[in-house]
């Protein structure tokens, strides 16, 4: 039985360790949460276990480093953790360091993957499964699966196959590590470059109305709940848009961008940078205004903004 040390955190690591500990051929020998966070459900999966539950604000660090020797893992995984993993660690486990990462590598390396595969408008997005190097998702891949996207599809939805499906293509990697039977991929031989996100931070959900209705349709889904919402503002009340849909046929042409040109029974119609898309649901966001998602009835003329207007004039909207 090959013995597991692992570093994880959230719902895609709860997953996995159920799937984990399922298989006969693992045995996970300690648990390693996120130093800022310390998960409760798996500091309850390490009491289930009977394995020690090892917060550690430096993992990299010889003291630690030591102390994980004691249980002489074989393999270390990483699923959803936060550290810049170093040579030290990365070269401790006789199997090696391995990670889960929801992005098709070489592309979409780095943060918010299943956010950005939506944004850019893609139609599929994988999982990967690869060692641990020095850079950052660029070590040699083990396993990578592929899953369509449709057009009704948004954060949510990819995050609850990924989810799922991030815990079956690790254990899928792990049976080859156990059994020696690993092809390594070298990232650079499916693309020289690849691509790489930041993290998305505060002021990157303001939706621009002057994007083509497409890019703003993307965008609005793919940081939908359980993200922050694609954010827009009426005067001084800020606002989160759920969902809206592109209008077959709809007509491009040089007007107002942000402007309400429709009102319909399922939301308004707002014009964009090309032609106009369909908002349909929408909450307050902010302090004493936050709201449950409601449709959206503004007046025609209203202006949707990216940001709060500094000066103002009173707009006749109903809410």
């Amino acid at each position: 039985m090959m013995k597991v040390g692992y570093f994880a955190d959230g719902p895609w690591s709860h997953k996995a360790i159920e799937i984990i500990t399922d298989s006969v051929l693992f045995e996970v020998v300690f648990i390693v949460p996120r130093f800022d966070t310390q998960d409760p459900v798996l500091k309850k999966w390490a009491a289930k276990l009977e394995v020690p539950f090892l917060p550690s604000e430096n993992v990299n660090s010889p003291e630690f480093i030591a102390l994980i020797d004691g249980y002489k893992p074989d393999l270390l995984v990483s699923m959803s953790f936060n550290q810049i993993l170093k040579k030290d660690i990365i070269a401790y486990p006789p199997k090696g360091f391995i990670n889960c990462h929801a992005g098709a590598l070489p592309f979409y390396r780095g943060r918010n993957p299943l956010n950005w595969v939506l944004i850019n408008g893609e139609n599929t997005f994988g999982i990967t499964v690869h060692y641990v190097d020095e850079g950052i998702d660029t070590g040699d891949i083990i396993e990578q699966k592929h899953y369509p996207i449709s057009t009704h599809d948004t954060y949510s939805s990819l995050l609850n196959i990924a989810v799922i499906e991030c815990g079956e293509i690790l254990l899928s990697a792990m049976k080859k590590i156990s059994e020696d039977k690993v092809m390594r991929i070298t990232q650079q031989d499916i693309h020289p470059v690849g691509t790489y996100f930041g993290m998305r931070t505060v002021g990157d959900e303001n939706v621009d109305f002057n994007w083509p209705s497409v890019r703003i349709f993307n965008f609005i889904r793919a940081i939908s709940s359980p993200g922050p919402g694609a954010r827009f503002w009426v005067e001084r009340v800020e606002y989160a848009i759920e969902e809206a849909v592109l209008i077959p046929d709809a007509v491009t042409y040089i007007a107002t961008v942000g402007e309400v040109i429709g009102r319909h029974v399922e939301g308004v119609v707002v014009k964009a940078g090309d032609s106009a898309l369909l908002i349909k649901k929408i909450r307050r966001v902010g302090g004493t205004n936050e709201s449950k998602f409601f449709i959206p009835i503004f007046r025609l003329g209203t202006r949707l903004k990216s940001w709060p207007q500094a000066t103002y004039r009173v707009i006749d909207n109903e809410l």
